[in-house]
């Protein structure tokens, strides 16, 4: 009895210390809330749930013309992409040579930002679509020709960063006063962008060390691909003895497994990541099968732990190339938090404030443990025992909702953004060849003013050989069009030559549209969501979400209204092309809309109720042990990427061991080696911190915006002129202190990332899906 009163105190506490804040802030949105007049659901909303809820086969009949690719007339087999490709080559190279020559007119270099930013595009157009391709074609001869159009562009690509030439009339413009005033300030966003992308690929240094700058990058790009690749690798079984599953707390799969290993006297293989290892770790009283799951689990090979550390060796060497002491001060340079010094006060700020929660939080998981185990001394919480004593609980709506489709969902985000932004989705037809594979949905955005402003594509059920997890792929950024004198560009001599420019050309002007009511012409964005709901069927009916789902579909939903109200004039500042730091705001601030009941009852056609229910306490009680261990992996990729990356005697996995036993809450585990599966440091090396430092800023926003009312189109507006709009044409200090009317934040130095740091998280029904 004893034990049992000790185990319920110890529960007790741990609810205690995740609930309370949680409770009152639902209380606080409550009284706040004001009352918004609530659009009604539009036919176009209706559609969208037929869209996604009804299974492929019941939709109406397609159309019988054919296309290709995102309606590229040419691009239906894997060879016209690579003639693509190979067609852009040759593009790039004209309009690299019109660029050097832009000395020889005075004209010309009005002209060169802008050629500039075409020339990116030129290249981005091919390799963005080529790297969705790799990730989410079925066909592994499409994804075969995508990854060696990938590699082939960006190996160009990073010559052209190399190319002293460019750098040089680049460099003729920004002294040019009459030019500089002739430059709108995203254009010279825009050409401060390429000139800090030329500064940091050792455009001062001899040629020998500019080859070396451009090999260095290859090989970081291969190495990461691999990494990456590798970090969602399986990893290798765990030999559980049948003695060990005694007692186990499930009466389903754990009674079946028992007796398995019973009738069959053997010893059990249990995959990490199985339905049977996830039923190990949370229901299975002894120590041992615990451990050796989450060991299997959290080893490497290696060759795995080889490319970490070549990837992170490489990034430091191409840094010092160039000047910097470290591949992370070579990289915040140009980010919000500018140095590595401003991160790390950051991050310890972040860790100062979560440890006072978070060791609560283990002290009652060691009160657990001690009364599981009946022992007078408090036991030392290890890593396996995290899901046993404190079981990871599924996220739950504020408040009790029926079941959610997609459908739905979709619906009740449309309605949001039409609430906000007077923007709103609608189904659009796909014809045979436009996708990759038939589960690909189609849908436009529409504004009120200019009509159709993008498209989004929506890949979202589960199928073998797709990339895993939920992503956001800028296909096609926006730029205007109509101004880009491409009777200036370089012609070939002779008509064979000619034709090898009419690919790339064919490709260009598919993508250009007019606004209705803007000036001028539009390469019009086109984004792509993937994910990995359940299909819809005629038996099962429609896909119904999970509520950590439904915050998914926000998040990147968040990124792709980015992508179409940022509609920029210049390539390079469109949409999420922003601040690494500063990116993750909008995704991560959609999330926060889910804490509202009126944003919750726009998924219901008739508006179901939600002000009388009460709500849910359902946060996982550990929330603060795992906002720690996100805080920490943060500090352990600057660690990664600081100047001991250099070092010979480097070792990524004693860095780990210390960081966690020095700072960390739970004690590393010897034979572990978990960098190897931390995927972002890839994407997000030497920037990991940007989704805490986000979640900060979206939460302030959220509280001072948002809050008390979450629909009303005012504040919308307001959000969408000062910050969305700009995609990343304007310094995101200005934009945050335009938004939040605090000037003290436009210089954007170390007290302003003190600031930030100071506002902490209230976010704990945001899903830590980074």
């Amino acid at each position: 009895m004893i034990v049992r009163i000790t185990e319920n105190a110890s529960w007790k506490l741990l609810r205690q210390i995740s609930f309370s804040k949680v409770s009152r802030n639902n209380v606080v949105a409550r009284k706040l809330s004001t009352l918004t007049p609530v659009i009604p659901p539009s036919p176009d909303d209706f559609e969208l749930v037929s869209l996604f809820d009804q299974p492929q086969s019941s939709r109406m009949t397609r159309p019988t013309s054919v296309t290709g690719i995102f309606q590229h007339t040419r691009l239906t087999t894997p060879s016209a992409f690579t003639t693509l490709a190979d067609s852009t080559l040759v593009r790039a190279q004209l309009l690299t040579e019109r660029i050097l020559r832009a000395r020889q007119s005075r004209g010309e270099l009005f002209k060169v930002v802008k050629n500039l930013d075409r020339l990116s595009d030129l290249l981005c157009g091919v390799i963005d679509l080529a790297e969705l391709l790799r990730n989410a074609h079925p066909d592994p001869q499409w994804v075969q020709s995508a990854n060696d159009s990938y590699e082939k562009l960006c190996e160009y690509m990073n010559v052209l960063n190399t190319n002293v030439g460019l750098y040089e009339v680049l460099d003729v413009v920004l002294h040019d006063s009459e030019v500089v005033k002739s430059l709108s300030s995203e254009a010279y966003q825009t050409a401060l962008i390429f000139w800090r992308d030329f500064e940091k690929s050792a455009i001062r240094l001899p040629p020998a060390s500019r080859e070396k700058f451009v090999s260095l990058s290859s090989e970081i790009l291969s190495l990461g691909h691999e990494f990456v690749n590798q970090a969602s690798a399986p990893r290798p079984a765990a030999l559980i003895e049948a003695s060990e599953l005694e007692g186990l707390k499930d009466d389903g799969m754990g009674a079946r497994l028992q007796r398995q290993a019973s009738s069959t006297q053997k010893s059990l293989l249990v995959y990490p990541g199985s339905h049977q290892a996830y039923m190990i770790m949370r229901s299975a009283p002894m120590e041992s099968p615990r451990k050796k799951l989450y060991v299997a689990a959290h080893s490497s090979t290696p060759r795995q732990i080889e490319c970490l550390e070549r990837l992170l060796g490489a990034r430091a060497e191409l840094a010092h190339l160039v000047g910097w002491d470290s591949y992370a001060g070579m990289v915040l340079h140009d980010k919000m938090a500018k140095t590595p010094e401003n991160v790390n006060h950051f991050l310890d700020t972040f860790l100062d404030r979560t440890a006072v929660h978070a060791r609560e939080a283990l002290y009652a998981l060691r009160l657990r443990k001690q009364a599981h185990l009946r022992t007078s001394l408090l036991p030392v919480i290890q890593a396996w025992d995290r899901s046993y004593y404190c079981p990871p609980e599924p996220p739950e709506p504020p408040v009790p909702l029926p079941p959610l489709s997609l459908g739905r969902v979709f619906m009740g985000m449309s309605r949001l953004f039409k609430h906000l932004y007077g923007v709103w989705l609608r189904p659009s037809e796909v014809l045979p060849g436009e996708v990759w594979h038939p589960d690909v949905r189609k849908v436009e955005v529409v504004d009120e003013e200019h009509g159709v402003i993008g498209w989004i594509y929506a890949d979202l059920f589960a199928r073998s050989g797709k990339a895993c997890g939920a992503a956001h792929y800028t296909v096609r950024c926006s730029r205007r069009t109509d101004d880009d004198d491409e009777a200036g560009d370089l012609q070939m001599n002779g008509a064979e030559e000619e034709g090898l420019l009419e690919a790339s050309q064919r490709f260009e002007r598919v993508k250009r549209h007019k606004l209705r009511g803007v000036q001028g012409e539009y390469q019009l964005p086109l984004v792509v969501l993937l994910c990995e709901f359940s299909r819809p069927s005629v038996l099962s009916g429609p896909t119904m979400l999970e509520w950590h789902e439904v915050q998914t579909l926000f998040h990147e939903m968040g990124h792709a209204m980015h992508s179409m109200v940022g509609r920029t004039e210049y390539h390079n500042v469109s949409g999420t092309r922003c601040a690494t730091d500063f990116v993750e705001l909008p995704s991560i601030l959609m999330e926060h809309f889910l804490s509202s009941p009126t944003v919750l009852s726009l998924f219901d056609s008739d508006g179901f109720s939600t002000d009388s229910q009460t709500g849910n306490n359902h946060q996982d009680p550990c929330h603060f042990i795992d906002t720690h261990s996100s805080v920490l992996l943060s500090v352990l990729d600057q660690v990664y990427h600081s100047p001991l990356a250099l070092d010979s005697e480097f070792n990524s996995t004693a860095i780990l061991a210390h960081l966690s036993n020095t700072r960390g809450l739970i004690p590393h585990t010897p034979g572990t080696s978990f960098q190897t599966q931390f995927g972002h440091l890839f994407g997000y090396g030497a920037t990991y911190y940007s989704y805490l430092f986000d979640r900060a800023i979206a939460s302030y926003v959220w509280r001072h915006i948002f809050l008390s009312s979450p629909v009303e189109r005012e504040l919308g507006e307001r959000y969408k002129r000062e910050v969305l709009c700009y995609g990343g044409g304007k310094n995101p200090w200005l934009m945050l202190s335009a938004l939040l009317k605090m000037p003290a934040l436009e210089g954007g130095d170390a007290a302003a990332m003190q600031a930030v740091g100071q506002w902490g998280i209230d976010d704990s029904s945001i899903s830590s899906r980074h």
